[in-house]
């Protein structure tokens, strides 16, 4: 009779424990595919992504292993890391709007969380932001007012402002579903807008050649090719003397003038919640994708002076960072 109840008790246990302490008994952990644009540029959010998990009872080489793959601006690349993390039968893929297209394409039954996209309803990454349903759920970063508060700050600081260039990456609609959208906001604010798109690094240099003397600032629309190729940009956008507005502060530290954009660090411990949840047995159509709640707005001071900018004390005073 003890014995009996013994075993009972501690099979209602085991059946007690997450799936998190489940794994670490048996031996097995979960596996996690994390496929990120550019290493150096997502070295802090992948950090925040496992410090998340580790808080929710993950501990990376026990309970879960975790594999980084990194795009680094090209499509056939994340094809590659697609067909890769099926082989290795992953348990939840780990990544950016601009890849989930390829991603869903590749499989319908590995769920797959991004952690940053600009509209994943009209991208077609979800069914919608409450009911995402299929096997891809995320951290959006739609925001009716983000493009429309970043072209304020760029009129703010240079008053004179006519004539927008906007570059994106046309081989993925969530970039040019941004780029489209400024296009139309500064269009309803007065300015000419020329939208210039790339698909590939050798497109960057004549870009710039096109833009010298045609436009009074940039908008650069963040995906995984600008990612990769920012330091190139910066430096062609500073010596055409273009300003530059940005989605990160990375951007900025590296010479761009100014960024407006989401807490990268916040939105990828928000999808290191959702990876635990599906780890833990929830479907990812059923988790409604989230959105930003706290932003970030950089200057660089030395990007400034050397435009010949006069940045308003307005401006300076607002600003969450400035890099001297």
């Amino acid at each position: 009779m003890e014995r009996r109840h013994f075993i009972r008790g501690l099979c209602s246990g085991v059946a007690a424990w997450p799936l998190g302490a489940y794994a670490q008994q048996i031996g097995k952990p979960r596996r996690i595919g994390v496929l990120g644009a550019d290493a150096t540029v997502w070295r802090p959010w992948i950090a925040a992504f496992a410090t998340r998990l580790r808080e929710l009872g993950w501990i990376e080489g026990e309970t879960v292993a975790i594999q980084y793959r990194w795009a680094q601006g090209s499509s056939e690349r994340v094809s590659e890391v697609a067909a890769e993390f099926l082989r290795q039968d992953v348990d939840v893929i780990g990544t950016y709007g601009s890849a989930v297209t390829t991603l869903k394409q590749a499989t319908t039954t590995i769920p797959i969380v991004f952690a940053v996209a600009f509209d994943p309803v009209r991208g077609g990454l979800v069914q919608s932001l409450t009911k995402p349903g299929g096997n891809v759920t995320g951290v959006s970063i739609q925001q009716p007012d983000l493009v429309a508060k970043r072209l304020e700050l760029l009129r703010e600081a240079i008053p004179h402002l006519r004539r927008l260039a906007v570059l994106a990456n046309a081989g993925y609609a969530e970039p040019m579903l941004e780029a489209e959208r400024v296009k139309s906001t500064a269009q309803g604010l007065g300015l000419e807008a020329a939208l210039l798109g790339i698909s590939r690094p050798q497109d960057i240099a004549p870009v710039f050649e096109v833009l010298r003397n045609k436009a009074d600032a940039l908008y650069v629309v963040s995906d995984g090719l600008i990612a990769a190729n920012r330091m190139q940009i910066v430096k062609l956008a500073l010596g055409a003397r273009l300003p530059t507005i940005l989605s990160y502060g990375d951007y900025v530290e590296a010479g761009g003038l100014m960024s407006y954009g989401p807490d990268f660090t916040d939105l990828f411990r928000r999808a290191a919640d959702m990876v635990d949840k599906i780890l833990n047995g929830t479907k990812p159509g059923d988790i409604p994708v989230e959105q930003p709640t706290k932003f970030d707005f950089v200057i660089n001071i030395k990007t400034a002076t050397t435009l010949g900018l006069a940045i308003p004390p307005t401006l300076l005073s607002i600003a969450d960072e400035v890099v001297k």
